[in-house]
């Protein structure tokens, strides 16, 4: 081994020493460049967050989205830049890009899915931040808390943080609880079929009246729903603001009951006839009457 390093030329030892210092300078400013890129990226990513955070007309859908894509933008350039320093061709890193783009599209069907997905939720805005939605068969249900490409973060009624996929919610039916100012509230009474009938009605529509949240337009309605076992279902239709629906369903639910007690309406008692038939003398008995117990006023 000596002999051959004495072999060498002093030139070659000049030439080595610097190709090795070339390159450990390109690995340097490439290792320099990608650890400014990074620093960047976090600055304006929160700069840009704190930025959009002050301004009140900016949606709160798009700020994280908006801060992500800066960040991500600024490291892809990092990259490009530092592969740069190392001789690789720019023609060249796109081509890569593309190829492992393709590559990782095929085997991230569901991610691509996701993201997509998350692209036209931001597009066609069916829901933002604080709406109340319910998708598909009710099983996703909550308030959007964030929206990004990939998930959106829910807070469920009973306040459980739940992150959905993006392409769960889009091919699903989604329902926007606070997209329209208004609601209608529907809420079904039951009567005994021996009460007074319009009696009942016109106690109800007094009650629906009377409260200060039902909206005047459309006017409140009551009407005969159907008829059950020894029952008359009645339907309370009320429209109301979305802000106190539901303090109205509430105090609507507990007053119905006193209103039909002054209104001489009691709790419907069920009846049914049994008729019993002996097999042996082929002969019908008179009917027996039996009856069940109240049931409660139900929606």
């Amino acid at each position: 081994m000596q002999n051959l390093l004495a072999e060498i030329h002093p030139n070659q030892w000049t030439f080595l020493w610097d190709g090795l210092t070339t390159v450990t300078m390109h690995l340097c400013a490439a290792a320099l460049i990608l650890m400014v890129g990074w620093w960047v990226a976090r600055r304006v990513s929160r700069s840009l967050n704190r930025l959009l955070t002050r301004q009140s007309r900016m949606d709160a859908t798009l700020r994280p989205v908006l801060c992500d894509t800066s960040l991500w933008g600024i490291r892809v350039v990092a990259i490009i830049g530092a592969l740069s320093q190392l001789g690789i061709q720019t023609a060249s890193i796109v081509a890569v890009l593309g190829a492992a783009g393709l590559a990782i599209g095929l085997a991230l069907q569901g991610t691509m899915q996701n993201i997509a997905a998350g692209i036209m939720l931001l597009l066609l805005r069916p829901f933002k931040v604080g709406d109340s939605i319910e998708a598909g068969t009710g099983t996703v249900a909550g308030t959007v808390e964030e929206i990004s490409l990939f998930t959106t973060r829910l807070t469920k009624s009973d306040g459980i943080c739940e992150y959905v996929p993006n392409s769960a919610l889009w091919s699903n039916s989604i329902r926007n609880y606070n997209r329209n100012p208004t609601r209608r509230l529907d809420l079904e009474v039951e009567i005994s079929v021996r009460d007074d009938v319009d009696r009942a009605l016109a106690a109800l529509r007094s009650l629906a009246a009377a409260d200060p949240r039902a909206l005047p337009k459309p006017a409140p309605q009551v009407m005969v729903s159907r008829f059950d076992d020894s029952t008359v279902v009645l339907n309370v239709r009320v429209w109301a603001n979305i802000d106190v629906f539901w303090d109205m369903r509430w105090d609507l639910a507990r007053q119905v009951r006193q209103a039909l007690n002054e209104a001489q309406c009691g709790l419907p008692v069920r009846t049914r006839e049994l008729h019993i038939v002996q097999s042996s003398e082929a002969s019908e008995l008179a009917p027996v009457r039996t009856t069940a117990a109240p049931r409660a006023i139900t929606q």
